[in-house]
């Protein structure tokens, strides 16, 4: 945040017309944690994620590491949900926490494609057209700063994080399990490459203003 600012204390019940104190202590009191928490976590991902990699690497299918590789990449997932959590539960917006949440969370899910990839457990066009779409939604975000108007999440973009974790996970454990001409976890990916779309035409939609041509006045 550009410069946090300080919020009144309160007794956990909160004054007449105020929202009650997150978990019933003054608000003071749990700034530092409410600031510096979501921040930890967004690093925590930052540190798993070549850990992950590396898991991911060396595993085989449905082996120990293989094992290992999704749990490590299922917490560094929950700790993006967490953070989230924590970040709307203590209505703490900083400019700090919002750079290391997005790029924590690029990093983690291209990370994890490009190791899948590597041991040809998901196809090169779902990386390409998943890490894609997030470079162009962090152009657009750039776009829309400097035309000082904001993206503001929706919908569909929770839900394609939601879809992501899950599809990396199954692409992870490689389970030998067949639902049609596919195994589950190619199901699981074409859902999420679809959901990415969605999300990426909702964005842009959205915004089309912001990218639109303009007239220049003197």
């Amino acid at each position: 945040m550009a410069g946090e600012q300080p919020l009144p204390a309160c007794d956990g019940r909160g004054a007449a017309g105020a929202p009650p104190c997150p978990l019933g202590e003054g608000r003071r009191e749990v700034d530092g944690l409410a600031v510096s928490l979501p921040n930890l976590l967004a690093v925590i991902r930052l540190i798993l994620t070549p850990i992950a990699m590396w898991l991911i690497l060396e595993s085989e299918p449905v082996d120990s590491v293989t094992i290992a590789a999704a749990v490590v990449f299922v917490v560094a997932a929950i700790t993006d949900l967490l953070d989230g959590y924590l970040a709307r539960r203590w209505k703490i917006a900083t400019t700090m926490g919002a750079f290391l949440d997005t790029v924590a969370d690029k990093v983690l899910v291209a990370g994890a494609l490009i190791a899948l990839v590597q041991v040809e457990a998901t196809s090169t066009w779902v990386a390409f057209i998943i890490i894609g779409r997030e470079v162009a939604i962090m152009g657009l975000r750039s776009v829309a700063a400097l035309d000082q108007s904001t993206v503001p999440p929706s919908i569909w973009g929770k839900s394609k994080a939601v879809v992501q974790f899950v599809a990396i996970t199954l692409a992870i454990l490689r389970f030998d399990i067949e639902v049609g001409p596919w195994r589950l976890d190619q199901w699981a990916m074409c859902a999420a490459v679809i959901v990415t779309l969605l999300s990426a035409g909702d964005y842009f939609s959205r915004f089309r203003s912001v990218l639109s041509p303009r007239s220049k006045t003197s």
